[in-house]
């Protein structure tokens, strides 16, 4: 057996420890890698971000944070970020990233609405977003950087009408009402649809309404210190001698309603300038009339019903419409102690035509200083007002101003407003003439004649009873013994009676009598000497006597 223990003993070497290096692992380099490739993202989008607005709304209707677009010209430019409620929770706020090429819409001029579905007088839009949902709709001045930069914004609840970069130019205009207006009726030129109403509001006065039109290019030239516009919408009924005539610019003013313009007034046709101020005619007749620069003001007294006449109604002028009513009081006469009507009115002298300017100049003064010669005279003449009707069906009421040669004496003095006397209206007189003839009426002993009446009636009764029994009786005995007579005529006169012959004989001798005496007058106007001498017999006539 072989001895192992001293030599494996010194074979074995003494056990050492030996480190191994550490190596970097490649798992290390993925989130350095991630790291440096979200940095370069995050270096990119904000190098590629453009401004951060804020837009505030009403309400956040159709708006999701993160999804909601803002498109210009539907062109993606940015989204909503966030939405928030505002600390007086009257709106909302929204957060919006614009892109960096749409870094010019964040400036002075620029508006944003919500562009969802409506439907308005112009037509419907936004249907689109019927699928894809509501987005930021943006308009932006024409020139871009014109504006200062902003990044606050207030969102309109509706969109505009016209884009603020579209070809054309805006009008004010003013008008009494806003009548059937509304924002986007057409606007007409020579019937052809060349604009829109934009926008209206009332003057801080309230007296009036500003009323904001669009008009397309190349159009706008036709608009000048000449034009006139007037309310076109509805129809336009006039009556002449011609017959009835309607016009109306197109059936689409009848529903929207719309305005007209045409170069009408004396001024120079010169392009308007921006600030021109236009006014509205309530029609296409007031807005061709010619403007009246010089008015008087008059007054009249009515003591008859002023029912039928309103503010407004023309006072005339031998047919001409020389001004209209401005008022109707009330006052109270304390002498005779009865109300009366006060009418006012302003009348146009411009309005007499080519003899205005001689009447201005030499009979009525000055607007500041009036003479009064001419309404002097006048009313020295006759001239007096009166309420006459100007339509049967609706009874409608005007003061005519007429000569009445008949009309007592007045007494005028000019003043401001000028005093015109009155007369009765033809109604009126017509009324007081049926009062006479009912007060005439009303004297008339109606119930003694009755009584007169009611006593020959019955003395006529009386009368009638009478005669049927005593007259009637004896009336028929007489008719009979007529009958008899008329039956002995008859049978005297009947053929077979003598008197009938007998008158035939008679007849017959009468014929030969008047044939003897012709035959006589022809022989002594043939032989007058047989009046002395007498007869011979040989010349008597044929078929005579030889007799003496």
């Amino acid at each position: 057996m072989a001895d192992f223990g001293s030599s494996g003993k010194d074979d074995i070497a003494d056990p050492s420890v030996t480190r191994r290096k550490r190596r970097l692992s490649w798992i290390w380099l993925v989130p350095v890698v991630a790291a440096i490739a979200a940095g370069g993202l995050v270096l990119r989008t904000w190098l590629q971000a453009g401004p951060t607005i804020t837009i505030t709304f009403q309400t956040a209707e159709g708006l999701e944070a993160g999804k909601t677009q803002i498109r210009y010209k539907d062109v993606n430019v940015g989204l909503i970020e966030s939405i928030r409620l505002s600390e007086d929770r009257s709106h909302v706020v929204t957060t919006a990233q614009l892109a960096k090429e749409a870094a010019s819409l964040a400036q002075e001029g620029t508006t944003f609405w919500v562009v969802r579905p409506r439907l308005g007088l112009s037509g419907v839009s936004g249907l689109s977003t019927l699928l894809s949902g509501a987005y930021i709709g943006v308009d932006a001045p024409r020139k871009v950087e014109t504006g200062r930069p902003k990044t606050q914004f207030t969102g309109l609840e509706v969109p505009p009408e016209v884009a603020q970069d579209r070809a054309g130019r805006r009008f004010q205009l003013r008008a009494n009402t806003l009548g059937s207006l509304d924002i986007g009726s057409p606007v007409y030129y020579r019937r052809i649809p060349v604009g829109q109403v934009i926008g209206y509001r009332l003057r801080d006065d309230g007296q009036e309404v500003d009323i904001q039109i669009f008009i397309d290019a190349p159009n706008e030239r036709f608009v000048t210190a000449a034009t006139r516009f007037w309310n076109a919408s509805g129809f336009d009924f006039s009556l002449g001698a011609n017959g009835l005539k309607v016009r109306t610019q197109s059936l689409l003013s009848l529903a929207l309603g719309g305005l007209a313009f045409e170069d009408i007034g004396d001024e120079a046709r010169t392009v308007a300038t921006a600030d021109a101020d236009f006014r509205v005619y309530d029609s296409e007749e007031n807005a061709r009339a010619k403007p009246d620069r010089w008015s008087v003001k008059i007054r009249m007294r009515f003591d008859q019903s002023v029912r039928g006449l309103s503010v407004g109604a023309p006072v005339e002028l031998n047919g001409v419409t020389m001004g209209q009513v401005d008022a109707i009081d009330m006052d109270l006469d304390r002498e005779r102690q009865r109300f009366f009507a006060v009418v006012s009115a302003t009348i146009y002298p411009d309005r007499l035509g080519s003899v205005a300017q001689v009447v201005r100049q030499e009979y009525m003064g000055d607007a500041e200083h009036p003479t009064g010669r001419l309404l002097g005279g006048l009313i020295e003449n006759g001239m007096r007002a009166q309420l006459r009707t100007g339509n049967l069906l609706t009874g409608q009421l005007y003061v005519a101003l007429d000569v009445f040669p008949d009309a007592p004496p007045a007494t005028f003095q000019m003043g401001v407003p000028a005093d015109i006397p009155t007369v009765p209206n033809n109604l009126d007189q017509l009324q007081q003439q049926l009062t006479s003839i009912v007060n005439k009426l009303e004297k008339v002993p109606f119930d003694k004649i009755g009584a007169d009446l009611r006593t020959t009636l019955s003395s006529a009764s009386r009368l009638m009873t009478r005669l049927d029994k005593q007259v009637a009786p004896e009336a028929q005995a007489a008719l009979r013994e007529a009958g008899k007579s008329l039956a002995a005529i008859t049978h005297m006169l009947s053929s077979d009676s003598g008197l009938v012959s007998d008158t035939e004989r008679t007849v017959q001798e009468l014929n030969r009598t008047a044939r003897s005496l012709r035959a006589l007058s022809d022989y002594l106007q043939a032989h007058p000497e047989a009046l002395l001498r007498g007869r011979t017999p040989e010349r008597l006539p044929v078929g005579t006597s030889s007799r003496n």
